[in-house]
């Protein structure tokens, strides 16, 4: 009892320590965020704040494993899930670094079994997100690979060796790719004959003392101090333990360790000074426009402070890690548990620490955009636009302004012109909209421009047909890159799609060339010059137009 009684008493001493810097009303605002996470029987997670390099918040809240009722600890491992990519990405700094490779070489330098897609993939493709690879779970969904299934790095890499079509040219455009960090893993091992894991330990974790951050690469092992992971909200269960590769997550870690590695965004250790510069190297895609995601970081603004930062998140585990190097300012959120939000909760942290700090004489950056000879009206713009991943945009008037509605999340607001033919959303959105490309008196594309990166949507020409013949629809379609089959019936006068492993999915029909398999993806008809369907392409957030074709 008196042990217990001593333990209590040393950690009341170092938190009020910890919390030194913050007034009393500023640590209470805070831990009211995680008020939820400290009830019975939760799970939780930890908490920690760096300011100039001092740790001045550091708390943990709820269950490490509710089985045994453990407590989370500041001590407590989380695996930090897509976290981890700046780590991955610094490997492969180093190894820029040491000569040993050029981030500008063609990745089947290091993978000569890698396809040949007709264009160059280089590592700084894949480390900015733009090799138009398909990403693995995305990729894998298609293949009939199921939300539990374990998918390791070698799945995904015998995958990629059938692949022969890219998403988009690469370097076109962005799109998060957890494929790209997969195999720079493979490539540091590659080049440096060693396994990915022990590397990493010997040449970023010692070096920098991140004493209690690892590679998690072997999956039954027993390390003291972890936390286990839930799904749930009010009832919790475990989830099964499917994402198993390395590079693109699944780093185990403290919020400790992750503060003092921000830190170095702004006093980097010694020797260390140009490799974390070169993580926050951003680019330009092929058209000039801008690509805010770095190496394994994001830059973004937040009112108007450069933020440098990543979130995780996946089988249960959430992770947020933002540094504000005008600031200092470090903030990490690590949780074991699907629902806590921590991405919601980390900008709330942010306006705490950062009333009265804002900036007002930064100018928000707009995209260089030609304005065009041609200034469209309203009218030219009204229509229907579909996403790279098929899904729909509606432009229309109404009440005299120009409206935005997103099909798939019935989200809809109003946009602004401000100059030639670029809109803006409301401030609180910050997105901007280009149209371009006026055909047949109306504009055809549209590019959103949000924190710094663009996605383009189509204008859909295609009208609805009544009277259709829904017979043509049917068949059995196959993927060679997949190995996978996917059969569309008819029954009852609707379609639907049926794969052997996920069972059988709705159809919704769009229009004569395109229909949406529900909660499974976007399609488009393929047909020859007899107008016969021949084949179909299908789509979802991450692996765009795979090609079935039809048997």
């Amino acid at each position: 009892m008196k042990l217990k009684f001593q333990f209590l008493l040393l950690s009341y001493f170092i938190l009020n320590t910890l919390n030194a810097q913050l007034s009393n009303e500023t640590v209470q605002k805070i831990d009211n965020l995680f008020a939820p996470w400290a009830t019975e029987n939760h799970p939780g997670g930890t908490v920690g704040i760096m300011k100039n390099g001092k740790i001045i918040y550091s708390k943990a809240f709820g269950l490490a494993s509710l089985e045994y009722e453990v407590p989370n600890t500041t001590e407590t491992k989380f695996n930090i899930a897509s976290v981890s990519k700046q780590f991955t990405a610094m490997g492969i700094v180093k190894l820029h670094e040491k000569g040993l490779l050029s981030i500008d070489d063609d990745i089947r330098k290091y993978l000569p079994n890698m396809p040949d897609f007709g264009h160059t993939i280089t590592i700084r493709h894949m480390l900015h997100h733009t090799s138009g690879m398909r990403s693995s779970n995305a990729l894998l969904n298609l293949a009939g690979w199921r939300r539990q299934d374990p998918i390791t790095n070698d799945d995904v890499y015998r995958f990629m060796l059938k692949q022969r079509e890219l998403n988009f040219i690469p370097g076109d455009k962005y799109l998060y790719c957890n494929t790209g960090y997969i195999l720079m893993a493979k490539i540091i091992e590659n080049v440096t004959k060693q396994e990915f894991s022990q590397w990493m330990t010997s040449n970023i974790f010692e070096p920098l003392e991140l004493v209690n951050t690892y590679v998690e690469d072997k999956y039954d092992r027993v390390i003291k101090k972890n936390a286990t992971s839930y799904h749930g909200i009010d009832v919790f269960y475990k989830p099964q333990r499917s994402k198993y590769y390395t590079g693109s997550g699944n780093l185990r870690s403290t919020t400790t360790d992750v503060l003092h590695w921000l830190q170095n965004f702004s006093t980097p250790a010694p020797n260390w000074e140009t490799s974390f510069e070169m993580l926050k190297t951003t680019d330009t895609l092929n058209d000039g426009s801008k690509n805010s995601y770095a190496f394994g970081v994001g830059i973004s603004n937040f009112k108007n402070h450069t933020k440098i930062s990543h979130n995780g998140g996946g089988s249960g585990w959430q992770s947020t890690a933002s540094h504000y190097p005008e600031e200092q300012l470090s903030i990490v959120i690590l949780s074991n548990f699907s629902s806590s939000k921590v991405k919601m909760i980390e900008p709330k942290i942010a306006n705490i620490l950062l009333k009265n700090k804002f900036k007002t004489t930064k100018k928000s950056v707009k995209p260089k955009i030609p304005l065009g000879k041609v200034i469209f009206s309203p009218e030219q713009l009204v229509g229907k636009y579909k996403t790279l991943s098929g899904r729909f945009v509606h432009v229309s008037i109404k009440n005299g302004a120009l409206h935005v509605f997103q099909e798939w999340d019935n989200f809809e607001y109003n946009i602004y012109k401000t100059k030639g033919n670029i809109y803006e959303s409301p401030k609180k959105l910050n997105k901007q909209f280009v149209f371009s490309k006026l055909k047949n008196n109306t504009a055809q594309l549209f590019s959103e421009y949000f924190n710094g990166r663009k996605s383009d949507a189509k204008r859909d020409n295609v009208k609805n047909v009544s009277n259709i013949n829904l017979n043509d629809y049917t068949g059995k379609f196959y993927s060679p890159e997949l190995e996978s089959t996917i059969d569309i019936i008819l029954k009852k006068q609707h379609l639907t799609a049926h794969h052997a492993r996920h069972g059988s999915f709705l159809i919704k029909l769009i229009n004569t060339e395109h229909f949406k398999i529900v909660d499974f993806g976007s399609v488009d008809i393929v047909r020859n010059s007899n107008s016969i369907i021949t084949g179909i392409r299908i789509s979802n957030t991450r692996a765009l137009n795979v090609w079935f074709e039809k048997q």
